[in-house]
């Protein structure tokens, strides 16, 4: 089971400081092993309904092919090909969280793309030809924000 959570964990858009995980609604997900490695819980945090979060689990290709790779090692899991065992399996062993709390608003979607909207405006502010256009009174809110 660690193996194939080194595995898991050295794959592209699994790494530290990789973001490119194939199910775009998940904002964490972790597998936490106990009991003497005998025990397995994997935590994920994400957007939307648990209906649709777990669809978009369930047609990720090669996402699913990763976890049946951990999952294998569960016991009474069956795996694929059979996707409706792989969907019995994970369903029959959810848990809701009895409490959670949350740092910041947003979704992935909205979380990128103020990433991306930064990452344009630290290229406005670093032109040499953007110093006019940057002192015009209605963007002094954005250039406060920048400074803080």
């Amino acid at each position: 089971m660690r193996a194939a959570l080194r595995d898991l964990q050295n794959t592209p858009g699994y790494r530290p400081g990789d973001y490119g995980m194939a199910i775009s609604t998940i904002h964490e997900a972790r597998f936490v092993l106990f009991d003497d490695d005998r025990q397995l819980a994997f935590i994920t945090s994400f957007d939307g309904p648990w209906d649709a979060y777990m669809e978009d689990f369930f047609t990720s290709g090669p996402t699913l092919a990763l976890f049946d790779l951990i999952f294998q090692h569960a016991e009474g899991y069956e795996g694929l090909p059979d996707l409706a065992s792989v969907k019995s399996f994970i369903l029959g062993a959810q848990q809701s969280a009895a409490a959670y709390a949350r740092n910041y608003p947003g979704t992935v979607k909205e979380i990128r793309k103020a990433q991306r909207v930064n990452a344009a405006f630290e290229k406005v502010l670093d032109h040499p030809d953007a110093a006019e256009a940057l002192r015009h009174p209605a963007l002094q809110p954005l250039l406060d924000e920048a400074a803080g």
